[in-house]
């Protein structure tokens, strides 16, 4: 009769060995699949802003009328003071102040389309339109702060690409009086690009001329004010906490959705690579 043979196994020792090189290969490999998951990120908003600059052109050609893409600014409760803008908070309703407050987490983040005229309305009297819910960038993605700075004749920033020696001046959004948060609320002055009948872009000048938009992408987060006791989003005069991640990226690395005036459409410019 032949003698039983062993059975092979591992070793306990083996067994901790293979789980610590496991280890070891997560702990190096963590770093590069969460840079490709913000590269994911940033393509995905590219993509959904130039889609949604798009739509906003469309609207305004299928509706005949102006059409306003309208973007959240941080404390966008606030007057340039910095004080709250109680000629616009105080004749809120207590369903508009919920729908203010509900757009805290979409600071720099979050846009909508309002029409404030229809065709067939009375000169004179406006019938302004919100043309869908509001939309929201992917997470770990928000619009540059460039952009919500005081709009005047001098770009906010000019960004060189260090390869072409291209330059793409990044002016502030325009504003506008727009009924805010909803249709029926009192009117506020909120940034945001215009497109005529044409679908031209019509938001954006320099003394005087039409000029080309550009909208900086960034990585990183926009951590809103939040109630210490209850977590809910407030109103508050502490400001949202912005940080780009890695820092100076929507300059650095850049990704600009860049609006032709003349024609409406928008394309991507992004840094090119020595």
């Amino acid at each position: 009769m032949n003698p039983r043979r062993p059975y092979a196994a591992f070793t306990l020792l083996e067994l901790l060995t293979v789980i610590a090189i496991i280890g070891i290969l997560a702990a190096l490999v963590a770093p590069v699949l969460t840079q490709f998951r913000k590269g994911d990120a940033v393509t995905a908003a590219t993509n959904q802003l130039l889609g949604d600059v798009a739509h906003a052109r469309q609207l305004a050609i299928s509706t005949r009328s102006t059409v306003y893409m309208v973007f959240v600014p941080t404390n966008f409760w606030n007057t340039a003071a910095g004080t709250l803008n109680s000629a616009w908070w105080n004749t809120l309703t207590a369903a508009q102040q919920t729908a203010a407050t509900n757009l805290c987490d979409k600071q720099l983040t979050g846009y909508n389309f309002v029409s404030l005229r229809t065709v067939g309305d009375q000169p004179g009297r406006n019938n302004p339109h919100y043309l869908g819910p509001w939309r929201t960038l992917p997470a770990g993605t928000f619009i540059g702060t460039q952009k919500f700075t005081t709009r005047s004749f001098l770009p906010a920033v000019r960004i060189i690409d260090a390869v072409s020696g291209r330059q793409f001046p990044v002016y502030g959004f325009n504003t506008n009086g727009i009924p805010f948060p909803v249709e029926n609320a009192p009117t506020v002055s909120m940034p945001c690009i215009a497109f005529n009948y044409l679908g031209q872009l019509i938001s954006d000048t320099n003394a005087g001329n039409n000029i080309d938009a550009y909208i900086p992408l960034a990585q990183g987060s926009v951590v809103p004010a939040i109630d210490p006791a209850t977590r809910a989003l407030q109103l508050s005069s502490i400001a949202a906490v912005v940080s780009e991640a890695p820092p100076g990226n929507s300059t650095n690395s850049y990704n600009l959705i860049h609006i032709d005036w003349l024609t409406g459409r928008a394309r991507l410019e992004h840094q090119e690579v020595q």
